[in-house]
């Protein structure tokens, strides 16, 4: 998933009866910093293409790139590259030289699936491998979800698996990310004989209306996932398995235990969950330096009614009502919980808290490397034999 753009720290909660002194204290500027930091948490953007392409060599199939050498091009492992705005993607190989002077790399260009990379200049790191499901050797549909919010464009993925499961999975992908960032789970879904819909919902780059949209954090894209179930179900699903990277972790979290099809929803597989938004907002703030009563007003801008207008919420965000540490007695379905120890994002820690005390539901593997959302790309055999072996455990065998 493309990085958030969050702030807040958990001093903020001590914001909760304290509105008023804050306004006493905190100047005009403050007050305007503050605003600004609350609508990056929940006003969606457009990731920029900020990584220089240096220079590009060779022929395909033997091409290289060479990138500024930084925490997310020198870590080992598979990945995309989105250039030109997001119109060209290239999947980008193993590292083939690093030089410590010029602090640049090479690494492999492993293939080019749309675009003219020797004509970009700057581009965008990514986890997404796969596009689309083309990318992904998968079978695939386009399809449409109806929502409240509109028509939300999503891709069936039927199994060429000679016995299909009536177990189906949901892809829910991360904030300011697409339903592409899911198509890594696509390929072992498909050997194990489990239909897929990766979707999309509220607030997307794909349905999003620019001056409106507001992330609700999970706290309301939910309702988006119940459509996607209604739509498996109504083709031949019993039950299904949500998949949630980063926010979409939230998402499936509250999709688990507030949806109308939650009965249906068999088990949670979450890579980089944000288990405690708060926990997450506290990680940004310091990292951005964020004075504490300005963060305080942050949060309260974003979970308090009173400052609608600021932020264009219509319903404020319930940070207490996502908190999985502190709700993990509701957890009522196993959980296979992947994160990597090395998130410069959303930190794990809560991830541990959560499996240390509900040893009786959650699977939690132990990763690092990799950066946010991006174990797969690291090791992508050992992601897939964990998704494997978890659901062939806990969910497969009913079959």
């Amino acid at each position: 998933m493309v990085r958030d753009s969050t702030f807040p720290t958990r001093l903020l909660l001590a914001s909760v009866g304290v509105g008023a002194g804050l306004g006493a204290v905190i100047s005009v500027a403050s007050s305007g910093l503050a605003a600004y930091f609350a609508r990056k948490i929940v006003v969606p953007e457009n990731s920029p293409d900020i990584l220089d392409i240096l220079h590009i060599d060779g022929f395909p199939p033997n091409m290289h790139i060479h990138l500024p050498a930084d925490e997310e091009t020198t870590v080992p492992g598979t990945y995309g590259l989105y250039f030109n705005q997001g119109s060209g993607h290239a999947v980008i190989g193993d590292i083939v030289e690093y030089d410590p002077k010029s602090r640049t790399v090479s690494r492999e260009i492993l293939s080019v699936t749309r675009g003219d990379i020797r004509r970009a200049t700057k581009g965008r790191w990514t986890g997404t491998v796969y596009p689309e499901p083309v990318a992904a050797d998968v079978p695939y549909e386009d399809i449409e979800l109806v929502s409240d919010v509109g028509r939300l464009p999503a891709w069936f993925l039927p199994t060429d698996h000679p016995e299909p499961r009536s177990t189906w999975a949901i892809l829910i992908h991360g904030r300011a990310s697409t339903r592409a960032e899911g198509l890594r789970a696509a390929p072992i879904l498909n050997r194990l004989g489990v239909p897929a819909i990766a979707m999309s919902y509220r607030n997307d780059a794909e349905v999003r209306v620019e001056q409106s949209s507001r992330y609700g954090l999970g706290d309301t894209e939910w309702i988006d996932v119940d459509v996607a179930i209604d739509h498996a179900l109504r083709h031949g699903a019993t039950d299904v398995v949500l998949f949630g990277w980063s926010m979409g972790g939230a998402i499936a979290l509250q999709s688990a235990s507030r949806g109308r099809n939650r009965d249906h929803v068999s088990a949670l597989v979450l890579d980089g969950p944000v288990v405690d938004w708060v926990n997450v907002l506290d990680r940004q703030a310091k990292e951005n330096m964020l004075p504490t009563p300005i963060a305080r007003l942050t949060l309260e801008m974003i979970t308090q009614p009173w400052a609608r207008p600021i932020t264009g919420l219509q319903t404020p965000v319930d940070l207490a009502r996502m908190d999985w540490v502190t709700r993990a007695a509701e957890l009522d379905v196993p959980v296979l919980l992947i994160h990597s120890d090395d998130d410069e994002f959303v930190p794990s820690t809560p991830s541990h808290a959560l499996a240390s005390v509900r040893r009786d539901l959650v699977v939690m593997p132990e990763y690092d490397k990799a950066r946010h959302t991006k174990e797969w790309n690291v090791d992508p055999v050992r992601w897939e034999d964990d998704v494997a072996n978890f659901l062939e455990a806990k969910i497969l065998p009913k079959d």
